[in-house]
C-alpha cells in the first residue's frame, strides 16, 4: 500500500497539464514555422508533396524543442524576471522540460528522415545543433542573435533541399533559395536584437535600427531585383498584389509595433514588438512565396496570420 501511494505521488509530480505544455513550447508561435519550409521549397522550384509536410512537421518539432529548452536553460533567470512561466511557477518541472526538448528533437530528426532519407537528416542536423547551441550556450553572448538567425535561415534551406523527381542539383536549389533564406535571417536578427530588452526596455536607437532593417526587408521581399517569369498578365498581377499585401501586413504588424517602441521603448512595448515579430514572419513568408510564383500557398499563409494573432492572446509567443 505504501509503495502504491508513493508511486501515485511520484506520478502526480510528473503529470503536466496539456495547457501548461502548450505554454512551455509557445504552441501558437509554431504557426510561423511552415512558411519557412514553403518559401524555400517554392523558391527552389519544388512542388508541395507529402515530403514537404514531413519537413514542416520536423521543423515544428525542432522549434518546440527549442522553446522547451529555452525555459529549461533560463529557469533561474525566469524565477526573477518571468515567474509566471511554466517552470518557475511550478506547473512544469524543469527536468520535464528537458525531457520534452529531447523527445521533440528526436521526433524532428525522425520526420526529417521521413521527408528525404539520410540527406534530409544530415540537413536537419545543423539546424538542430544551432537550436541547442543557442539555448544552452550562445543566447547571452554576442553570437546569440546570429545563431538564431542562422537557425531560421537553415529552416528555409530545408525546404529547398527536399528531394524529388526532376529536382535540380542541390547547389542550384540552394542558390535560388538564398535570398528568401537571407531575408528571413535578417528578420530574425532584428527580432533577437529586440528580445534582449524585453524586461528593462531598450534605448530608442535599438528599435529604430531594427525598424529600418525590417522596412528594408519588406521592400526587398516585395520588390526583388529579379523575379521568376510567369505566364499571363493576370497571374503576374495576382502575384504582385499578394506580395504587396503581405509586405504591408508585415509592416503593419511588426513595423508598427517597433515604431511604438521607438516612441516609448519600455519593456512592455519591446515585448509587444517581439511578439509581433514572431508572428510577423507569416506575412513576410507569404510575400516571399507569392514572389516565387505560388500565390495559392501565399494566400494560405496570409490567412493563417490573423488566426495566429488571436491564439497569441491566449498563449504568449514570447
Amino acid at each position: 500500500m505504501k509503495d502504491r501511494t508513493a508511486a501515485l505521488r511520484f506520478h502526480s509530480r510528473l503529470a503536466v497539464h496539456p495547457a501548461d505544455l502548450a505554454r512551455l513550447v509557445r504552441a501558437p508561435a509554431a504557426l510561423s514555422v511552415p512558411g519557412d519550409v514553403i518559401a524555400g521549397a517554392v523558391a527552389a522550384g519544388r512542388p508541395s508533396t507529402p515530403r514537404t509536410l514531413a519537413a514542416i512537421g520536423s521543423s515544428i518539432c525542432l522549434y518546440w524543442a527549442g522553446m522547451a529548452l529555452n525555459d529549461y536553460a533560463d529557469a533561474t533567470v525566469d524565477a526573477v524576471e518571468r515567474p509566471q512561466r511554466p517552470i518557475p511557477s511550478g506547473r512544469v518541472p524543469r527536468r520535464t522540460a528537458l525531457g520534452v526538448a529531447g523527445g521533440l528533437t528526436a521526433a524532428g530528426l525522425g520526420l526529417a528522415t521521413a521527408a528525404g532519407g539520410r540527406r534530409s537528416l544530415l540537413g536537419a542536423l545543423p539546424l538542430t545543433a544551432a537550436v541547442w547551441a543557442y539555448d544552452l550556450k550562445l543566447k547571452s553572448t554576442p553570437a546569440g542573435p546570429a545563431a538564431m538567425a542562422a537557425a531560421r535561415t537553415l529552416n528555409v534551406l530545408t525546404g529547398a533541399l527536399l528531394p524529388g523527381a526532376g529536382a535540380a542539383p542541390a547547389t542550384g536549389r540552394l542558390r535560388r533559395a538564398a535570398v528568401p533564406a537571407a531575408l528571413v535571417g535578417v528578420h530574425t536578427g532584428t527580432l533577437m536584437a529586440l528580445s534582449r530588452h524585453e524586461i528593462a526596455g531598450a534605448p530608442a536607437r535599438v528599435p529604430a535600427t531594427t525598424l529600418a532593417a525590417s522596412t528594408a526587408t519588406a521592400l526587398a521581399a516585395a520588390f526583388p531585383t529579379t523575379v521568376r517569369p510567369v505566364a499571363g498578365h493576370a497571374t503576374a498581377r495576382l502575384r504582385t498584389g499578394l506580395a504587396t499585401t503581405g509586405a504591408l501586413a508585415y509592416l503593419g504588424s511588426y513595423g508598427l509595433a517597433q515604431a511604438r517602441a521607438v516612441q516609448e521603448p519600455s519593456g512592455e512595448n519591446v515585448r509587444r514588438a517581439v511578439g509581433a515579430g514572431i508572428l510577423g514572419l507569416m506575412p513576410l513568408q507569404a510575400t516571399l512565396t507569392a514572389r516565387a510564383g505560388a500565390p495559392a500557398l501565399a494566400a494560405t499563409l496570409g490567412v493563417v496570420h490573423p488566426l495566429a494573432r488571436r491564439l497569441a492572446r491566449r498563449i504568449s509567443p514570447t
